[in-house]
């Protein structure tokens, strides 16, 4: 039975010094339907190589110029023809020598005188072995990929479960939150407003007995001494106006919250991009204030003229909370890793945002700069894999940046990068589309 050709013609190289060798195996390898290719020494076969790769090489071992085992070793050591599998033809019957060929990287011996069936059979046989040698390579590899890609699909899956989990359980937190907040608020603004009106009539009944009454009792007069009944009355307007600060305050801290969750993961609405980074630095106003020996840390805004974009801004929200308690958590590392005489030509620290507007391009950047110690590069590198975190253990899940990401380029069809310069700080833009 002929041997089919696999997807193209076969080509075997014969190298032989010896014409009739070649003439004779040469027919006999026509005959079974393969193309032949021939060389007479080892340099010229080398050569051949180079332009017309063959399937297999049948190789002389004794011949004029570099032997066969010579011949072998340089096609063995070239990336090209390294594959090939080379069967020897010789008349040497030396274990030795044949152990030599087989270390060399030949894979079989055919003895001299040969028989045509016999060449034909290991030709067979070593063409079906590089073959499938050559299709399982393929196999692995394709197995390979589609497992590479089913390994990011599966991380991805991940992301976006972790996301839209962590977005709805802390939607429905800040949910109650604002509620609980939002009624002791109401409570106490009432109440300070009707206190306030009591406080002014009390003051101003204590005024006109003051100015009425011309001898007052001596222990009135002690009494009046004892609580500096003066300062008293020019101190609790005072006291009454922080209260209402305080309680503005709430109220803008309810309403970032309520703004930060929103519940729109399901639809796309028109957000100010001001107003989450307004609002995410408000919630994390506590952690700008200095910390132990680390300085107050001082937030730079520089914002252009943005439109509403179209987006979720929950997410976007949650990316800036994101970068923006990163930045800060490499202030809080930076005291804790170096010395003050290290920190000090960081002084002051500062995360500079800034926002822009590309008309032409109908999209706004928002970059936030730190200037921390930076990171170097091989951890700059990995920053956005789902499987890398520098943080340590009970820090943080290190998914942070890896959902940024995800966000910014799958939900919001934008782009998000980070250049940092170890010993520096790092910036981070991000480009959404308006």
């Amino acid at each position: 039975m002929m041997f089919e050709p696999l997807l193209k013609p076969m080509y075997i190289l014969l190298v032989d010094d010896n014409p009739n060798n070649l003439k004779v195996l040469s027919e006999a390898i026509q005959g079974c339907g393969w193309k032949t290719l021939m060389a007479t020494d080892g340099e010229s076969a080398i050569e051949q190589t180079e332009y017309a790769v063959p399937d297999l090489i049948l190789l002389d071992v004794m011949m004029p110029g570099i032997d066969g085992f010579e011949t072998c070793r340089r096609l063995k050591a070239n990336s090209i023809t390294q594959n090939i599998p080379v069967i020897f033809m010789t008349a040497l019957t030396d274990a030795t020598d044949k152990v030599k060929g087989l270390e060399i990287g030949a894979v079989d011996y055919i003895t001299k005188p040969f028989q045509q069936e016999e060449v034909i059979a290991r030709l067979k046989l070593h063409l079906k072995i590089s073959h499938l040698t050559r299709t399982l390579e393929q196999r692995v590899q394709e197995r390979t990929i589609e497992l590479s890609q089913s390994l990011q699909k599966l991380q991805h899956t991940q992301l976006q479960l972790i996301q839209s989990e962590k977005m709805s359980a802390l939607g429905q937190l800040i949910a109650g939150i604002g509620h609980e907040i939002n009624n002791p608020i109401g409570f106490i603004s009432g109440n300070c407003s009707h206190l306030e009106e009591y406080m002014k009539s009390l003051l101003r009944l204590v005024n006109l007995q003051q100015q009425k009454i011309s001898h007052q009792d001596p222990e009135i007069e002690q009494l009046v001494k004892e609580i500096d009944l003066e300062y008293l009355g020019e101190d609790l307007p005072k006291i009454i106006g922080s209260m209402h600060q305080g309680i503005s305050l709430l109220k803008d801290i309810s309403l970032s919250l309520r703004t930060f969750a929103r519940s729109d993961i399901s639809s796309l609405v028109e957000f100010q991009i001001h107003q989450g980074i307004d609002t995410t630095l408000m919630l994390l106003k506590h952690r700008l204030k200095g910390q132990g020996n680390r300085s107050k840390i001082e937030t730079i805004k520089q914002y252009g003229e943005l439109p509403p974009i179209t987006c979720y801004p929950g997410q976007l929200n949650q990316v800036f909370m994101n970068i923006i308690a990163n930045a800060i958590d490499a202030f809080d590392d930076l005291h804790q890793n170096h010395s003050v005489q290290e920190i000090s030509a960081a002084v002051p620290h500062t995360i500079a945002i800034a926002t822009s507007v590309d008309r032409q391009q109908e999209t706004v950047t928002i970059c936030i700069e730190d200037n921390a110690f930076g990171m170097p590069p091989e951890v700059q590198a990995r920053i956005f894999d789902p499987s890398f975190t520098t943080k340590a253990v009970g820090k943080g899940t290190g998914l942070g940046l890896a959902i940024s990401h995800q966000i910014i380029t799958d939900k919001h069809n934008g782009q998000i990068n980070c250049s940092s310069t170890s010993g520096k700080g790092t910036k981070f833009i991000i480009t959404l589309a308006i």
